[in-house]
């Protein structure tokens, strides 16, 4: 037993290589890049969408791993590496690529949506529903009220909201209480992954996350319709509920069709689905939004319908998590080279003000929930903990926001990657400390 501590020093000097190699390849990787576009400046304008994508692969990545020893997630080294080489710090990636490659949004907006639809399982909610509907209803209630309220009072502080009348601001300030309430499938599939955690906190976090991608969605979309009418100095009437009516019922019908389509191509073909998923996430969402259909709401549906009603479930999740693994890396990354520095310089007070404020309101409301649905002890415990990350679907929300409000969105965009950035940065580590306290994760026990 004396030589056990011995043996972990050749993979702690290994580790410390490989770290070593991966911090000299990226300073190397900025440098070669930024040498290039000054020495000869038509490199930067031809590095072209193609040479932005495979930079800031390559960045995020080495970024990630490298954060990875700070226990940061990974989503933060993939927006640092965005926020680095973009148009405001080195502009290594200027504007018109950073516009270049909306694309990736696009597709990264629908593998979202549809691996959240496929994550939820309608057995697993069955275990779990009653604590999930006490806490998917106050949650959104209460979070959506009081931290429209927050923002309401912080507003003055906000320059994108000056000179607006009332009637704007209310709007603008419900739009983030909306996105407030949104939380991060991808984290907490990440921390459930890495800890492979089993038990009532696992189970209750994943389908409560998962059901609450459906309600956030269907939420904003409502919201959006609503309050079109404040920003042009209307007011909601029955034409403003006829057209809500038909994007919600309109996107379940065609996400419907859509998963029983995906479900007959899974069983039946099964093959080319990298090329399948790239054309449906792109093509289709143009094609939705053509015709006044929500495309996150859809793509949720489809998930959903071939999860559980089809024996493809996991065969589609495997095929998701083959595609969006590279997809997401240039998508936060893209989200951190839209950064505006120099509005954050403005804003980190207000971002770290509203995240503080929706952490407080998410864990409140959490525990309080938990009490008025008598869940077990541990769930009212810690209940809370995978609750407080936030990452693709906010962001992705966001650009959903900026596309239907250019006049503010921008602004409001940056706001939301600030507090996204603070959100995920906290939520994974408090979300791991829970299930290791509460003897679910596989190393709580060692």
């Amino acid at each position: 037993m004396s030589h056990g501590p011995a043996s972990h020093a050749p993979a702690s000097r290994s580790g410390a290589t490989t770290r070593l190699v991966q911090a000299v390849s990226l300073g190397l990787l900025f440098l070669l890049v930024l040498g290039a576009t000054r020495i000869v400046p038509e490199v930067g304008s031809s590095l072209g969408t193609l040479g932005a994508i495979g930079f800031l692969l390559l960045a995020g990545t080495l970024t990630s791993e490298l954060l990875e020893t700070l226990g940061l997630p990974h989503l933060s080294g993939y927006l640092l590496a965005g926020i680095i080489a973009g148009p405001h710090v080195l502009h290594l990636v200027d504007h018109e690529a950073v516009d270049a490659l909306a694309p990736v949004n696009t597709l990264a907006l629908a593998l979202i949506a549809l691996a959240g639809g496929a994550e939820l399982r309608v057995a697993t909610l069955r275990d779990v529903g009653r604590s999930v509907a006490f806490g998917l209803l106050l949650q959104s209630a209460i979070g959506l009220v009081v931290l429209s309220g927050v923002f309401l009072l912080v507003s003055r502080y906000v320059p994108f909201v000056q000179g607006l009348p009332w009637p704007s601001l209310v709007a603008v300030a419900l739009l983030w209480g909306t996105l407030a309430v949104s939380r991060s499938p991808s984290a907490c599939l990440g921390v459930l992954s890495q800890t492979r955690a089993k038990g009532p906190l696992a189970t209750y976090s994943l389908a409560f996350i998962m059901a609450s991608d459906v309600v956030v969605v269907v939420l904003m979309a409502c919201v959006i319709v609503g309050v079109r009418p404040l920003m042009s100095g209307g007011g909601v009437s029955m034409s403003n509920l006829r057209v809500l009516g038909h994007e919600i019922v309109g996107s379940i019908a065609v996400g419907t069709s859509l998963g029983l389509a995906l479900a007959a191509y899974l069983r039946l073909v099964g093959k080319n689905l990298l090329l399948v998923l790239i054309g449906l996430g792109l093509g289709l969402t143009e094609l939705m939004r053509y015709i006044h259909i929500d495309p996150l709401l859809s793509f949720l549906t489809a998930g959903f319908v071939v999860q559980n009603l089809s024996l493809q479930g996991d065969k589609l999740l495997h095929a998701v998590e083959q595609t969006s693994s590279l997809v997401f890396i240039v998508f936060f990354a893209i989200a951190g080279a839209h950064l505006d520095i120099p509005l954050l310089r403005a804003l980190w007070p207000i971002a770290l003000a509203l995240a503080s404020a929706r952490a407080l309101v998410t864990v409140t409301t959490a525990r309080w929930a938990s009490r008025v649905a008598q869940d077990a002890p541990i769930i009212r415990r810690w209940g809370w903990s995978s609750l407080v990350s936030q990452a693709g679907l906010t962001l992705g929300l966001s650009v959903v926001i900026v596309r239907t409000f250019p006049e503010f969105g921008e602004g409001f965009r940056s706001l939301v990657i600030a507090t996204v950035a603070l959100n995920e940065m906290v939520g994974p580590v408090l979300f791991k400390y829970a299930l290791d306290r509460a003897g679910e994760s596989q190393s709580a026990g060692r």
